[in-house]
């Protein structure tokens, strides 16, 4: 199953899983820049985001599928250090604990994961729920682990940029509650810094932004980097749990985007932490500096 891409001079000790999403994308670039070789564990080899990395220097490509032991057995062959994320779904938290099991059977020393924000057992929120009982089997574990916990990713914005384009607005239901979002950048330059040096091992880092802001405050800054007037509209959980239904999201999926709603709603979501700097030494992105970077994704 496994093909090296370059010739690197080491085999990789480190895997990547979800190498090719959101956060994946931005560790990439992260580890090769630092000409860290790594492992990158990837659904089709012949997807494009899939070559385009197949193509640097240092990084080897596996085929794996979190449903297929054998897969995820062969990504795991001489590997030190793991960086665990999988899809939102139904099959997560048992995607995850079968991962925990396997690097522990393969020798794996420690775990990267991603998890959420207010991860615990009792929460209503079904993805904290999973999350900490993830975590919980990594403790069990005895590997060492950091557990990366982000709160709302400024990127997440992008989720509603069909209607910023088209309409000048975006809707979701959380009235003027505060979040301190954070900037998928600054989770993957976490997420690098406990792969690749030492001091990380049993930590637990809230990863949030240097402020906290209402989404109407998000709408005022994405009103100035793209010189538009761009509002927001606070919506029912039913109309909003309607839209997500007709964008195609799954429903346990779009239950669980309500419930996290809910959760910001409540202020739960409003604290700063001092997360970012503590893993990686540099203070966290603000949402200013979000919003210039990608001001072209919302202009159409």
């Amino acid at each position: 199953m496994t093909t090296p891409t370059a010739a690197p001079s080491a085999q990789p000790t480190i895997l990547l899983t979800g190498a090719t999403g959101n956060i994946g994308s931005e560790l990439t670039k992260l580890l090769l820049a630092q000409g860290v070789p790594f492992r990158a564990m990837v659904r089709d080899r012949t997807d494009k985001a899939a070559q385009a990395l197949a193509a640097q220097p240092g990084v080897e490509i596996v085929e794996g599928d979190f449903n297929q032991p054998a897969t995820v057995a062969a990504a795991l062959a001489g590997i030190e250090r793991a960086f665990l994320l999988t899809n939102s779904s139904e099959q997560a938290e048992q995607q995850q604990l079968d991962f925990v099991a396997q690097a522990r059977q393969a020798g794996v020393r420690h775990l990267v994961k991603q998890s959420q924000w207010a991860a615990r057992a009792d929460s209503p929120v079904r993805f904290l729920r999973y999350h900490a009982a993830v975590e919980a089997a990594i403790r069990a574990s005895g590997l060492t682990y950091t557990f990366l916990r982000p709160n709302l990713f400024m990127q997440g914005l992008l989720g509603f940029k069909d209607s910023i384009i088209h309409q000048n607005k975006f809707f979701a239901a959380i009235g003027e509650a505060k979040i301190s979002a954070v900037d998928v950048r600054d989770i993957a330059a976490a997420a690098a810094a406990a792969l690749t040096q030492p001091g990380h091992e049993n930590k637990i880092y809230d990863l949030t932004g240097p402020e906290a802001l209402s989404h109407a405050q998000m709408a005022a800054g994405l009103s100035q980097a793209t010189g538009r007037t761009i509002t927001f509209v606070d919506v029912p959980p039913a109309a909003m749990h309607e839209a997500l239904q007709k964008a195609g999201f799954p429903e346990w999926q779009a239950e669980g985007l309500l419930e996290d709603y809910a959760h910001y709603h409540r202020g739960e979501a409003a604290e700063i932490a001092p997360g970012v700097r503590d893993a990686t030494g540099q203070a966290p992105r603000a949402f200013a500096a979000f919003a210039r970077d990608y001001a072209a994704a919302f202009q159409g």
